[in-house]
């Protein structure tokens, strides 16, 4: 009798298991589905990062990529190149001058080991070094 209560338990909670996953909602399942699919290089996206004093984009990467946000204002974006090589950049953001986006835009056919990263130079600050040895 002690085997059966055991196995009714087990499958008692095994139900209530199953019930609390039910109440997701599609809209968490489709997000994480696409979070997956993206960190997995399957999803073509455009990441652009914002001057926000002066409202003009300054860097543009498009392509398949995974991207994180680290701890120390950089977005850490893995590109993925060809079959298994892969090439890593760091975006430094200044969260009060800079902001990003990212686009999902899949809907057309990309090659995808593709991708294409521009620097807008009109956003680009000369600078001259000096030495006064």
């Amino acid at each position: 009798m002690k085997k059966m209560k055991k196995i009714a338990l087990i499958v008692l909670m095994a139900m209530v298991a199953g019930l609390l996953f039910v109440g997701c909602r599609q809209s968490d399942r489709v997000a994480h589905n696409i979070g997956v699919e993206a960190d997995n290089f399957n999803v073509t996206r455009r990441l652009t990062v914002i001057n926000m004093r002066s409202d003009k984009p300054i860097f543009e990467l498009i392509g398949n990529f995974s991207l994180k946000n680290n701890s120390t204002n950089e977005l850490e974006v893995i590109v993925e190149v060809d079959n298994n090589v892969y090439k890593k950049h760091f975006v430094y953001l200044n969260h009060q001058y800079t902001m990003y986006v990212v686009e999902d835009v899949s809907g057309a056919y990309v090659d995808k080991y593709h991708y294409e990263v521009n620097f807008l130079p009109e956003m680009i600050q000369p600078i001259t070094f000096t030495n006064e040895d």
